[in-house]
């Protein structure tokens, strides 16, 4: 389950709102897009104690806005902010240490500021925690925990949250497995923008889980999903269009489905991609851009990318 970390912190810059006169000049340079000048207003801001300023002057520090990236500088910020009370910080405090983000990464440490966030009421910080114990990062693997934290996120608005409570009941993760509850928290996450809700309760209509098998329903979540910039989504309706599911089956349109997801990271997309390099589908066989797209999933995490090439290599490719 993917952890929600440094993106689309921004968004949430537009709805902190604080009485300084420096913090309020430079959210309104910000909205007109003067970077520098936000930067400026938000360094005095955080100087006199404004834990808002601080915040936010970390998330420009760590995303390189208006300023050199700097992560080192992000994490005092962040610190000082969580110091202060800013909950934000002390979420996004914990994702540097889980990330490695100018620190040495340290789970433990990730966890502690998780857990400061969440017992503030923090649904995004709650929902952080909840991957660090389904994957045993940083505190001991414990599924049932995880949908607490989940369902305390996803009661607190954070669609991330529950899709990733959608999964564990897709999956039986500490709880029983329930499609129908599934289908439910994949949609009103969807629907609250989560675009890997979106691909999520688009592989339920695909395979008829929960819900009666649709492939049109499951291309226009893909869809959906892809578009909102979700590398699986790209890659299940690049699935879609292989297959003829839903959409005319259009090898060349699978071809570019799968080179999006596979170029953003997605280890199945590589792998898809190997294959209709391997055969010629959509595009001229090549074998050699087969074996790197194959080594790529296989980078990526994904075991078929792995045989794959293995078996490349053995036929003598």
């Amino acid at each position: 389950m993917k952890k929600v970390i440094l993106g689309s912190f921004l968004a949430m810059i537009l709805g902190l709102w604080a009485h300084a006169d420096d913090f309020d000049d430079g959210l309104q340079a910000y909205e007109k897009g003067n970077m520098q000048k936000a930067v400026t207003l938000w360094t005095k801001a955080c100087e006199s104690g404004n834990t808002s300023g601080c915040y936010n002057l970390g998330v420009m520090n760590a995303e390189g806005l208006g300023i050199k990236q700097d992560y080192q500088q992000a994490i005092v910020l962040y610190a000082k902010a969580c110091e202060g009370g800013d909950t934000q910080g002390c979420n996004n405090l914990g994702s540097m240490y889980d990330n490695g983000q100018g620190v040495k990464q340290d789970y433990h440490k990730a966890a502690m500021f998780y857990t400061k966030a969440c017992d503030n009421e923090n649904a995004m910080g709650c929902s952080n925690l909840g991957s660090m114990y389904v994957n045993g990062q940083g505190v001991k693997q414990d599924y049932y925990q995880a949908v607490a934290l989940y369902a305390k996120a996803c009661e607190g608005g954070h669609t991330g949250g529950c899709s990733n409570l959608g999964l564990m009941y897709a999956n039986g993760q500490g709880v029983k497995q329930d499609y129908y509850q599934a289908v439910a928290l994949y949609a009103k996450a969807c629907e609250g923008g989560h675009t890997g809700g979106c691909s999520n309760l688009g592989l339920m209509y695909a395979n008829g889980q929960g819900v009666k098998q649709d492939y049109y329903q499951a291309v226009a979540l893909y869809a959906k999903a892809c578009e909102g910039g979700h590398t699986g989504g790209c890659s299940n309706l690049g699935l879609m269009y292989d297959n003829g599911q839903g959409v005319k089956q259009d090898y060349y349109q699978a071809v570019a489905l799968y080179t999006k997801g596979c170029d953003d990271g997605n280890a199945l997309g590589c792998n898809n991609l190997g294959f209709m390099y391997e055969n010629g589908y959509g595009n001229k066989q090549n074998y050699t851009s087969a074996k790197k797209f194959y080594g790529k999933a296989c980078d990526l995490g994904e075991q078929k990318g792995c045989s794959n090439y293995a078996d490349l290599n053995k036929k003598g490719y």
